[in-house]
């Protein structure tokens, strides 16, 4: 029988692996240069045009508007470690004025990009997470990361000011432009009493108008 030949680890590290990834997207990174040894890092500064909307349904980075990001890439045991800066400008509407408002996001993250093998060992000892960032072979998408970041700094109700007094409930007019603005409100149950104290003062209904007509 012959002997079964022998695979070399180099010969495997060589083996290239398959992803998804676009290594010449601007939020994509390659991790090769850190060479899986812990302790090793790299920094990188870019600024970033977005290809699509990065927000919420009130207040948005648009697409093409660019984002400003500077990136600490650390080769750590488990994995690369991704930590930095992110800002940017979203736009939006006020909450209660409904006036443009422009919002500066400026906000740190950090998030564990694990090495695939090491997810592997994770799952088979039955410590593996969900949400769990993983490397697509060497390479690092950022955009979900940096997504999350910006999506959770952003207000949940955008304000033009912080004591704006917002529209009236009336007729829907900015009440910054008025703050003397106001409505005369008459309670429904006035009205109809006020009606009955008109026909009671009909002239229709005088008894002296009526003898004058018959005279």
């Amino acid at each position: 029988m012959p002997p079964i030949p022998t695979i070399r680890s180099d010969a495997m590290e060589d083996v290239t692996t398959v992803t998804t990834l676009d290594a010449r997207a601007p939020l994509v990174f390659d991790t090769r240069t850190l060479r899986r040894r812990a302790g090793v890092m790299e920094e990188f500064v870019r600024t970033v045009l977005l290809a699509q909307d990065l927000g919420t349904d009130v207040i948005v980075v648009p697409a093409g508007e660019s984002i400003d990001l500077d990136l600490r890439l650390e080769s750590v045991l488990e994995g690369v470690l991704a930590s930095g800066q992110v800002g940017a400008t979203a736009r939006g509407v006020c909450g209660r004025c409904l006036e443009p408002v422009e919002y500066v996001v400026d906000v740190p993250f950090q998030e564990l990009y694990a090495y695939p093998d090491r997810v592997s060992h994770f799952q088979e000892v039955g410590d593996d997470e969900d949400d769990q960032r993983v490397l697509e072979g060497d390479l690092l998408d950022l955009e979900p990361t940096v997504r999350d970041a910006v999506v959770l700094a952003l207000p949940f109700q955008p304000l033009c000011r912080p004591d704006c007094p917002g529209l009236c409930a009336q007729c829907g007019q900015p009440l910054a432009d008025d703050p003397d603005h106001t409505h005369d409100v008459i309670d429904p149950r006035w009205v109809a009493l006020s009606g009955l104290a008109s026909d009671e003062a009909s002239p229709a209904d005088d008894p002296s108008n009526t003898e004058e007509k018959k005279r």
